[in-house]
Parts: C-alpha cells; sequence; structure tokens
C-alpha cells in the first residue's frame, strides 16, 4: 500500500485517523502499531514476519549492549546486530545482482551457469534497515538510551508514515516523541495541510512527468531524436523530484497528525550551486546517515592526505549508489556524484564562485540531469547510447506534446526554482513554514487541502498511471 492509492486515501487513512482520534491516550502507539503491521502486510505479507523476527532479535541484542559493561562484549552484540541486519538486505536485495554478474563471466568462459531462483525484495528493506542501524549504533556510542518497552521499538521501526520510503529518522532524534507527544489542533489541520501539498505534488505533477519521461525512455535510445532525449530526461528529472518529495511531503504531514515531528527530507535541491550543495538539499536524511555512519567512521573530514579524504566521499557514493539498487547503472549514478564532489574540493567551487551563482545553478543542474540517465535507463547500454543521443543532435522527429505536459511542466520549473528569487522564498515560508497561522490562512489551508485531494482523487480514477519510484527501494 502506498499512500498516492486508492485504498489508502478513501479507506486505510479516514479509518485510522478517526479511530486514533477516539481512544484513549494510552492506547494510541498499540493502535499504530497495529495500523502500521496492517499497512505492511497489505503489500507483503510474507515479509512481514521477517521484519518483525528481527526487530525482535535486534531489541534483545540492543538490551545486551546497553547492560554490558565490557567493551568487548558490546562489540559483539553489534557485530551480531549489524551482520543480521546487513546480512538480510544483501541476501534480499543483492543475490539476484551477484548471481547475474557470476552467471555473465561464467557464460563467457564457456562454464554452465549457476542455478537460481529469483529472490523478492521486501518493501522499504533498505530504509528500515538503515533505521535499524542507527538504533544499534545510537546505543552502542551511548548517545540514547534503548527502549525499555518492546512494542515501542517495533514501532519505532514499522511506524507507516514513514515505513516505505523514509525519511530515514535517526533513532535519537524520535526516541523521546515515542511516549511523549502532544497532537494540538494545530498539528492535525497543519499535518494534513502538508499531506495534501505532498499528495498534489505527487500525483498532479510527477504522474504527468513520468507518463511523458516513460513513452520516451522505454523506447530503445536510436529510435528516438535529440529533441525527444531532451524532452524525456527533463521530464524525469522533475518526476523524480516531485515524486520523492511528494512522498516525503506526505510523510511529515501524516507523521505531523498523530505528534511525530520526522527531519525534512528535500531543500530545493534543484537551486544547488554545486553537487556538494545537491547532497545537502537532496535526500536529506540519507546523508545524514552516509555521513554520520559511514563517512565519520571511515575518517571524514580529519584524513591525513587528501587523496584519503578523495576515496572516502568516492566510496561513500558507490555504496550511496549500490544502496539505491542492484545494478551496475546505480552504481554508475554513485560514482558519477561521487567524482563532482571531488571535484568540486579540487577546483569547481571556486569556479562556481567566480562565475556566479546563476551560471553555477545551471551547470549543477545539467550535471544532476546526466547523472538521472544512468538512475532511470535499464542497463548501462542504454544510459551511454542515451546520453549519446542528446548530444548527437540529429534525427528530426515530431513528437506532439499535450497542453497539460507543457502545463505542468511550467508548474514544476517554476516550484523547481522559486526559493531562487527573494521573493520566492517568502512565498514558500509562506505555503510550507508559516509557525502562526491567522483563523483566515487556516481557511485558506483547508481550502487548499481538500481541493489538492479531490483533485488528485480525481485523476487516479480517471488515469490508471501512478507509479512511485522509491516504492522498489
Amino acid at each position: 500500500m502506498v499512500f498516492s492509492s486508492i485504498t489508502f486515501l478513501l479507506y486505510f487513512l479516514p479509518f485510522f485517523l478517526l479511530g486514533y482520534n477516539l481512544i484513549r491516550k494510552k492506547y494510541k502507539n498499540i493502535y499504530i502499531l497495529i495500523a502500521s503491521i496492517f499497512f505492511y502486510s497489505w503489500g507483503a505479507p510474507k515479509f512481514i514476519f521477517i521484519l518483525l523476527f528481527t526487530t525482535t532479535i535486534d531489541f534483545y541484542l540492543v538490551k545486551n549492549i546497553d547492560n554490558t559493561k565490557t567493551l568487548k562484549t558490546r562489540r559483539l552484540f553489534l557485530v551480531l546486530s549489524l551482520l543480521m541486519n546487513i546480512g538480510l538486505l544483501a541476501y534480499f536485495k543483492y543475490s539476484n545482482f551477484f548471481i547475474e554478474n557470476v552467471n555473465a563471466i561464467l557464460t563467457s568462459i564457456g562454464i554452465t551457469n549457476i542455478g537460481w531462483v529469483k529472490i523478492a525484495l521486501p518493501i522499504g528493506i533498505s530504509f528500515y534497515t538503515f533505521e535499524t542501524v542507527t538504533y544499534v549504533v545510537d546505543v552502542y556510542r551511548r548517545v540514547h538510551k534503548p527502549l525499555n518497552n518492546f512494542w515501542d521499538y517495533q514501532l519505532y521501526i514499522i511506524l507507516f508514515p514513514k515505513l516505505i520510503a523514509g525519511p530515514i529518522v535517526r533513532f535519537h532524534s524520535i526516541a523521546d516523541q515515542i511516549n511523549e507527544r502532544n497532537e494540538t489542533l494545530d498539528d492535525k489541520i497543519q499535518g494534513f495541510y502538508r499531506f495534501c501539498i505532498g499528495l498534489g505534488k505527487k500525483i498532479l505533477i510527477a504522474n504527468v512527468m513520468g507518463e511523458q519521461a516513460d513513452i520516451i525512455m522505454n523506447q530503445p535510445p536510436e529510435q528516438i531524436s535529440t529533441l525527444m532525449s531532451w524532452i524525456g530526461i527533463i521530464s524525469y528529472t522533475f518526476q523524480i523530484y516531485f515524486d520523492f518529495s511528494g512522498y516525503s511531503d506526505m510523510a511529515l504531514g501524516l507523521g505531523r497528525m498523530i505528534g511525530f515531528n520526522f527531519p525534512e527530507n528535500f531543500n530545493n535541491p534543484y537551486n544547488s550551486r554545486s553537487i556538494t550543495e545537491f547532497w545537502r538539499r537532496w535526500h536529506i536524511s540519507l546523508g545524514q546517515w552516509m555521513k554520520n555512519y559511514l563517512y565519520i567512521p571511515l575518517g571524514g573530514n580529519q584524513t591525513k592526505t587528501k587523496y584519503r579524504l578523495f576515496f572516502n566521499l568516492w566510496l561513500v557514493f558507490l555504496i550511496s549508489g549500490l544502496w539505491h539498487g542492484a545494478s551496475w547503472n546505480f552504481v554508475v549514478w554513485g560514482a558519477f556524484h561521487g567524482l563532482f564532489l571531488i571535484l568540486d574540493r579540487l577546483f569547481l567551487l571556486k569556479f562556481y564562485e567566480y562565475i556566479g551563482s546563476f551560471f553555477s545553478t545551471i551547470i549543477t543542474f545539467f550535471i544532476v540531469l546526466i547523472g538521472w540517465v544512468f538512475f532511470r535507463m535499464v542497463n548501462l547500454e542504454y544510459s551511454f547510447g542515451y546520453i549519446e543521443k542528446m548530444f548527437s543532435f540529429n534525427g528530426a522527429q515530431k513528437i506532439d506534446l499535450t497542453k497539460e505536459f507543457i502545463s505542468i511542466l511550467c508548474v514544476a520549473i517554476l516550484f523547481s526554482f522559486i526559493s531562487s528569487f527573494s521573493w520566492g522564498k517568502k512565498v514558500e515560508k509562506e505555503i510550507f513554514y508559516k509557525e502562526k497561522p491567522s483563523f483566515r490562512w487556516y481557511l485558506i489551508m483547508m481550502l487548499t487541502s481538500f481541493t489538492l485531494f479531490l483533485l488528485s482523487i480525481s485523476s487516479l480514477t480517471a488515469d490508471g498511471f501512478n507509479p512511485f519510484i522509491y516504492f522498489r527501494f
């Protein structure tokens, strides 16, 4: 089940909110946990048992980490937890990839392939595995005490607003909210408003962009023109942003309606003036996770030589690429971004400062756009073929763009770059971050929320096209 489905919007969400607001406070957590288990089981009934089993083992492993004073024993429990969680992620997500590559090598030298039944990927495993790691590591580092109640830990991991696609919520940032939170009427109104903003971004913008992107990018590169290739990748560039940031907005809104404050996951990434800045604005929770649980343990910025620093950066983004998917395309995408992070430190940041924010934003957007080709295409051959087509400047081909697509593309461009202007920042602050709304503003928020909600429902029922890019991660 995903937030942008009719099942969730018209059945699960209304019944969940009704029940949540009717029951007594002391039963709210167990109610959320039951709803979260049902939410996950709807799309993955077999995998819910794996999730419940691993979280049960983890709870007791981490309790032992906290209770044990011997450093050697604490490290043993830490390693056991990490091996179990990272091992399961590796097995479910990368076994097929590993066997496929081994078989490709065996075939090339004339040896019989290894027999293998493909493994299905549990929904959201990349996200909840990383959250499990934050729990065990934060407790091991003495950043925060572990949860005493078994069901509270289950709730932290399985909490449905963030379960499928994040944001990746670090344990210490939410631990105190599990039992000590107070959701006000303001939280419920602003949470629903944020949810509907995200729903509109996903259904009304991302889906339109995605439909056009699929029409073009699902064709072999040699069958499209240069103009089509640019329209295709531009469409995908806005699809993935509004798809994922819209889903994050919905998660933040849902969390706020039940008293949880999740960290922001996007901050106008296409306004970035370097790839370094882009990764401070795009999928912020993943970037923070990689920094705190991978980059800093590798040495971070405190390495003895700049070459070790560059290697650490590149390695982290190779792993980040592989985290997104078991494909060489994702590895190349991660290496591509890692390369530009290194170039930023070598000379690009100084160059961008010299040419000014306008041109540096355009160059950065162009680099990100090229990177999305590797992220979107099915294999490296198609990726390089598509990029070659983008710069071949031949093959004129008529393409019919609907008025709806052109209109939505203009809206996507406006909302992607609006904060580049001082007036745009003020508008954005009014829309998303108004601290003390007046009664009039509450009415505007409610009218906007119901309008976006109804328009999204109408679009969903009229058009069956409703993919979710990060659902497979």
